[in-house]
């Protein structure tokens, strides 16, 4: 279980920065924080949609406030 959920967070963290080339410092830091939210959300929550949701909603917000 926790090898599957490191491989996906890497997954999603690999992507986000292969995305972010164009994109500006703050929407990287929204994405990125959204993507990282997303997944701890997941973990802490053992899969609930709401967790993974709320996640992403406190890491985009975390990180779109921490890039401004």
């Amino acid at each position: 279980m926790k090898t599957k959920l490191f491989a996906a967070a890497l997954a999603v963290f690999l992507t986000t920065l292969a995305g972010c080339a164009s994109m500006d410092r703050n929407t990287a830091g929204t994405v990125g924080g959204a993507a990282l939210g997303g997944v701890a959300g997941h973990a802490v929550t053992g899969g609930s949609t709401l967790g993974t949701v709320g996640g992403a909603a406190a890491g985009a917000y975390i990180g779109n406030r921490a890039t401004k």
